[in-house]
């Protein structure tokens, strides 16, 4: 072989050029950002629309509606989801996989412009954004200070916000909790009424008196002078003193004679605790393209350098999702190190020879530390999924080396010069190797063209080991003979042990025997994987491996409409009880109220825990949360739901919040969609492993409605904005202006004077002037009834719905939908009404579809592969029996570790299809020589058999016990990528029995059917 040839006889030549690669891999290395998971850009678009003062209803048909009409022909559709809330209403558009979003986005404004003055006029323009799961907190800080909750709401917008944004990588700083400033004119009802005046007479005062006018410009000599109006409020006192309107007799009624003016805060929705202190939580973002881990440790260094600048507030990290990755890269790689030294060690019980070890080793660095240069290169990030392809690669890395090694070693031992030794021997083997290697990279080619889930997921885990494997390859042609060629030379026989030439006998006696059975050998080996197929449906499926992140969420959802003291009462009483059963919490954040982005949710409460690394603990993510879940779901006044918080890369349910099993039930009326939820609601409890069980729309707020009679406003010439307007004022409060303080701006807001505690006729009471400046009552303009509002509602493909969610405990998530199928399928639904299952379990059908495909393509390319080389249509079936018996193992690792068919498990499995031909084709290749040399098909597989079994079991066995360490799923983060790791090596396991065994006898029944015509790889 040229190239071996060449390398022999130019060392330093070799040597240069595999250092050039492992310097630029190290290099890359240094600079490769951390994360995680790949980023995922869903094909997702959302529509967000304010619209202040108006309820769920109203925002569905005067919002919603119009845009979701709008945007349905836009092309690549796929579907369409809206949530219609209190003061606003979200759309969003799902597209096919490879859309082009930006296209799309362009589309849409198109339509949107279209739509404009249809919307009602005080609506907000929609906004239009993308769908990025990486906008998700990287970091949460608490921050706590014995201060006033306004100052400290100050101190961390105005000081710790800013300097955190500043930090490179940081996108945006959300600010939570806290109090905000405001300037509120309380109204007297009486003087208001006995002035004569109306709420709107107040507010259009002080909105007249806040203003600051550009007048121009007026020249003066050779001068230009701008003019300037000032009038913006900026002192308390005056404004006490702003006239409103004017007495009959001429006196100036002031705004200090009708209502007092407070310095104060806006009304407060939210509440936080920091480890039981009051305080807020940051939650900082950062950019997509920024390296996770590098820009949190960024930001941890700047809250070292804030805490010495503010002693009295307590900085404190809660949540820190860099830990999380920096602990699982960390595991990965040394699962990476103890692997590559248990191929090592394999490679010196066989070799028995230190040098000799260290030449086939030396494949392992050399591939994977020029793999990151790659990596680099593409764009990629060092992920669970890139190195993870290197932690399964490295004992695929070693094979071709070990093979050309073997072969080099049996010449020098026969007496062949060391340097026609490494030609000759890598020459022999070369077709072998190159075959194996090439099915094992055509594997990978279905793996870059899957879209979705999957395909973002995995595609990067492809180029990864098809690079690894291919400079593997390059490795074994290049430095394997260089360095072999140099070795001292070795007594015969002086590689081989008792113990192999023990097991040598052993096995050609088995094969032996099993060539005189060979239909017995044939029948068991088919009968095995009948057994297997039959097992199969009892692993179930799942999307993704569950990790334990050490981060537990406590949901509590009180009555609507109940009071913000209320519930944090309650929740100081659950906090002490929940904090005492979690001795493992490191840190712990409870909030009440009005939370995060979705709209609604003012009654609902949080208590969020972040556990010590799994090394520090002895109960897993899982056991506490669910001991925290029975110890609470009793709690008088509230549902509770925990559940282990995960980084799961799926879109899931636009309605949902992150539960597992959705059930969406659709229609038009509410209330039949509310008692048909209902029904379903108690079947799916009863389903074992299902918890937290909940209706999205089990439960209305109660509200007061005041019709504005139109026809009376008309009669009595009073504009219906204004009716509208003086109610909002009174009780809400209306802003009328901008109080400026030392560059501050804050807020001033009109509303009666304890506009909360009001009475209902109290509020009938109130004038509204119309266009005469004659006030009229409110009680001559509205008529009031009692009723409820859904807090939100649903709709998808323009249909209303109401979403049933749940989460599973102790099963997956496939057998819990084979059950809730069942239980549902018994549920009467009436006409116009259906249901389907949503959530996860929808990308987890799509991603296992694709990933069946994918493997039935990367067989038959394994297939064309070894028939291009063989020049032969029926030898490479030899090989291919290795394919489906190998599944036999598959189903038994999984099935004795408790491990579902997932999206890692199946990469395995496709892996697996181009992994354990390798060791075949060098059996058939072996076995075809000799018959092509006069053999009989015994005689040569026997042949074959006895000179390839060393390689065959170095191969196979370093490859398994280089993913032992990753299969074992022990450690943070081990858990994403053990079901990918114990799906090969159980394959592998069989399927070496069934390399050394059945192939042979497979490959003697095919010779004995077509004779001697056979034909040598090309």
């Amino acid at each position: 072989m040229r190239i071996a040839a060449f390398c022999a006889r130019r060392p330093v030549f070799t040597v240069m050029v595999a250092l050039i690669a492992v310097t630029l891999g190290l290099n890359a290395l240094d600079r490769l950002p951390v994360d995680l998971l790949p980023e995922i850009e869903y094909p997702t678009l959302r529509i967000s629309t304010n619209y202040p003062g108006a309820g769920p209803e109203e925002v569905e048909s005067q919002i919603v509606e119009p845009i979701e009409n709008a945007v349905a022909p836009v092309a690549g559709v796929e579907r369409i989801e809206s949530v219609s809330a209190e003061d606003q209403g979200d759309v969003s558009l799902s597209f096919a996989w490879g859309t082009d979003l930006e296209a799309a986005a362009n589309d849409i404004r198109e339509r949107l412009d279209r739509i404009l003055r249809d919307l009602p006029d005080d609506a907000d323009r929609p906004r239009l954004r993308f769908l990025d799961l990486g906008d998700r907190p990287i970091l949460v800080i608490g921050v706590a200070a014995d201060l006033d909750p306004i100052e400290l709401r100050s101190l961390a917008e105005d000081r710790i916000r800013d300097r955190i944004e500043r930090v490179p990588g940081v996108g945006a700083v959300d600010v939570w909790g806290g109090l905000e400033r405001e300037v509120e004119i309380a109204v007297d009802r009486g003087r208001l009424r006995a002035a004569q005046l109306s709420l709107e007479d107040v507010r259009e005062a002080v909105a007249d008196a806040d203003f600051e006018v550009a007048a121009g410009r007026r020249a003066e000599g050779r001068l230009e002078l701008g003019l300037r109006v000032p009038g913006r409020l900026t002192d308390l006192d005056a404004l006490e003193e702003l006239p409103v309107a004017r007495g009959d007799d001429g006196s100036v009624v002031r705004l200090g004679q009708l209502a007092e003016v407070r310095d104060t805060h806006e009304l407060e929705t939210r509440r936080i605790r920091i480890d039981g202190e009051p305080g807020i939580r940051l939650a900082v973002r950062g950019r997509s393209d920024a390296n996770t881990v590098a820009t949190a440790e960024r930001v941890r260094q700047e809250l070292e350098r804030l805490r010495p600048e503010l002693p009295q507030v307590g900085l404190t990290p809660v949540r820190d999702t860099a830990v999380y990755i920096e602990r699982s890269m960390a595991n990965l790689g040394q699962a990476i190190l103890f692997g590559g030294g248990l191929a090592f060690l394999v490679l010196l019980l066989f070799l028995r020879d230190l040098r000799a070890a260290l030449v086939a080793a030396v494949a392992i660095p050399v591939s994977l530390i020029s793999t990151f240069a790659l990596v680099y290169f593409a764009g990629f990030t060092l992920n669970l999924m890139t190195l993870g392809g290197m932690a399964l690669g490295v004992g695929l890395m070693v094979d071709n080396a070990i093979v050309v090694l073997e072969s080099i070693m049996a010449r020098r031992e026969r007496g062949m010069t060391a340097y026609g030794a490494a030609v000759s021997g890598t020459a022999e083997v070369a077709p072998a190797v190159t075959a194996s290697t090439l099915t094992t990279l055509a594997i990978f080619l279905p793996l870059i063209f899957l879209d979705g889930i999957a395909g973002t997921l995995f595609t990067q885990l492809a180029w990864v080991v098809g690079f690894a494997l291919f400079g593997s390859l390059l490795v074994a042609f290049t430095v394997v003979p260089m360095l072999a060629a140099r070795l001292p030379q070795r007594p015969p026989g002086q590689s081989v042990t008792r113990w192999y030439r023990a097991m040598e006998r052993g096995y050609r006696r088995l094969l032996r025997g099993a060539m005189t059975r060979r239909g017995g050998v044939l029948g068991l080996t088919f009968a095995v994987v009948v057994l297997a197929a039959a097992i199969v449906p009892r692993l179930g499926t799942e999307l993704m491996p569950g990790t334990d992140e050490g981060d537990i969420r406590m949901s509590f959802e009180w009555e609507p409409g109940i009071s913000l003291n209320f519930m944090d009462e309650r929740m100081q009483q659950i906090e002490q009880r929940a904090v005492d059963r979690v001795p493992e919490a490191e840190h712990w954040v409870s909030s009440s109220g009005t939370g995060g982005f979705r709209a609604g949710g003012g009654h609902t409460s949080r208590l969020d825990f972040s556990l010590v690394p799994l090394t520090q603990r002895d109960r897993s993510t899982e056991a506490v949360a669910d001991d925290l879940r029975k110890a609470f779901e009793d709690t008088p006044g509230a549902e509770v739901r925990v559940r282990a918080r995960e980084s799961r890369p799926t879109r899931g349910g636009f309605g949902a919040e992150g539960e597992e099993l959705t059930v969406e039930v659709f229609g038009f009326d509410r209330d039949t969609l509310a008692r048909l939820a209902g029904a379903m609601e108690d079947r799916v409890a009863g389903i074992e492993g299902v918890t937290d069980v909940r209706v999205g729309q089990d439960r209305a707020v109660p509200e007061e409605r005041l019709q504005i009679d139109r026809a009376r406003a008309a009669d009595m010439d009073v504009s219906v904005s204004r009716i509208a307007n003086t109610i909002e004022s009174a009780v809400a409060g209306s802003r009328a202006g901008l109080y400026r303080d030392a560059g501050d701006e804050v807020d001033i807001r009109v509303r009666l004077a304890g506009a909360r505690q009001i009475e209902r006729e109290e509020l009938l009471d109130l004038t509204v002037p119309n266009r005469s400046g004659e006030p009229v009552a409110l009680r001559s303009l509205v008529d009031v009834d009692d009723g409820e509002s859904p807090m939100t509602i649903e709709r998808r493909d323009r249909q209303r719905v109401t979403t049933l969610q749940a989460n599973i405990s102790g099963r997956d998530l496939g057998s819990v939908v084979a059950d809730a199928r069942t239980e549902l399928a018994q549920v009467p639904v009436p006409r116009g009404y259906g249901w389907r299952i949503g959530g996860d379990y929808e990308e987890q059908a799509e991603a296992l579809q694709q990933l069946t495909i994918t493997l039935l393509l990367a067989v038959a390319l394994v297939y064309m592969v070894m028939a291009s080389l063989y020049e032969s249509l029926r030898n490479p079936l030899v090989v291919m029996f290795t394919v489906p018996f190998a599944g036999v193992g598959v189903v038994g690792m999984l099935w004795a570790t408790g491990t579902t068919i997932n999206a890692q498990s199946f990469i395995g499995i496709i892996l697996l299809a181009g992994i354990v031909v390798n060791n075949g084709i060098l059996l058939v290749d072996r076995a075809n020589r000799s018959f092509q040399g006069g053999a009989s098909a015994r005689q040569a597989a026997l042949i074959a058999g006895r000179r390839r079994l060393r390689p065959v079991l170095m191969t196979s066995l370093t490859t398994a016990l280089a993913l032992t360490p990753l299969a074992l799923g022990i450690g943070e983060g081990a858990e994403a990528q053990a079901p990918m790791a114990r799906a090969v090596l159980g394959g592998l396991i069989s399927g070496t029995l069934i390399t050394l065994v059945v192939i042979p006898v497979v490959f003697t029944l095919f010779q004995s059917s077509k004779g001697r015509r056979v034909a040598q790889p090309s």
